[in-house]
């Protein structure tokens, strides 16, 4: 296990150096840009509300990992991609603390269920689920990963907390601590992460080159891909999340309005 943790946290330093810059969440680059991976036979399963949590026999000795709520079972050879490692991560439900805990996203067809033991290699080898969760950290996000929302162009939300995109990620200091309002379309949504779901918004401000145009924001609503919403939260700059993850600027406590 040791050497499994090792080759991902070296990989994931990458992850560190963004994130210190950027306001997206990032993916973990594997060889030849390809996305890391773990992959194992499931040896023990607890479940809790937002997650499942699985001991893993890899090649490189056991692991635990935790995915977003999946039926998976004991036996099941899984795939876990985008991994992020934690330390001393305590796990209220389980009322337990993890040494080191591989967070990260079961591969699969989305919603598919698993089917027991597979050979392991196999293209049967993810245990489905189809959970899209966990992946808290990665490259900003590209045009192609935008999903159903295509080209973006939404008006400023009006009133005196009214702030485009680019100027939030502009006016990151002096927005601190201070409410804002968002027009924007939803891009992107990560649910259930650390009791939250991430979700990106961009309104068509801001640039791409510098990840301008994209701001990441947390709240216990879950709005869809594609629709355009009234995103009123509070400004975070320059949040540690531990584990050496940070972000330039975040909005917390979001609420919705379509």
């Amino acid at each position: 296990m040791k050497r499994l943790l090792v080759t991902l946290a070296a990989a994931l330093a990458v992850q560190f150096a963004w994130a210190a810059g950027g306001a997206s969440p990032p993916a973990a680059p594997g060889a030849k840009g390809q996305a890391l991976q773990v992959k194992g036979q499931v040896l023990e399963v607890k479940e809790v509300d937002a997650y499942t949590y699985l001991r893993l026999k890899t090649a490189n000795g056991e692991v635990w990992a935790a995915v977003s709520r999946a039926p998976v079972k004991k036996g099941a050879e899984v795939t876990i991609v985008d991994p992020m490692v934690m330390r001393n991560f305590e796990s209220k439900s389980l009322n337990r603390t993890f040494d080191t805990i591989v967070f990260g996203s079961l591969a699969g067809p989305a919603g598919a269920a698993p089917t027991g033991s597979a050979p392991t290699g196999s293209a049967a080898a993810a245990a489905a689920g189809g959970a899209d969760a966990a992946k808290l950290h990665g490259a900003p996000l590209k045009a192609t990963e935008v999903g159903a929302a295509g080209p973006v162009k939404v008006a400023k939300a009006e009133g005196a907390t009214g702030r485009t995109v680019a100027e939030v990620n502009a006016n990151r200091l002096a927005l601190k601590d201070k409410p804002v309002t968002i027009r924007a379309t939803v891009v992107k949504v990560t649910p259930n992460v650390m009791g939250k779901n991430w979700i990106h918004l961009r309104d068509g401000s801001g640039s791409e080159a510098d990840a301008s145009n994209d701001v990441l924001v947390t709240s216990q609503d879950r709005p869809k891909v594609g629709e355009v919403v009234l995103a009123k939260g509070v400004v975070r700059a320059d949040v540690t999340l531990g584990s050496g993850y940070a972000y330039k600027v975040l909005v917390e406590d979001v609420s919705f309005q379509k």
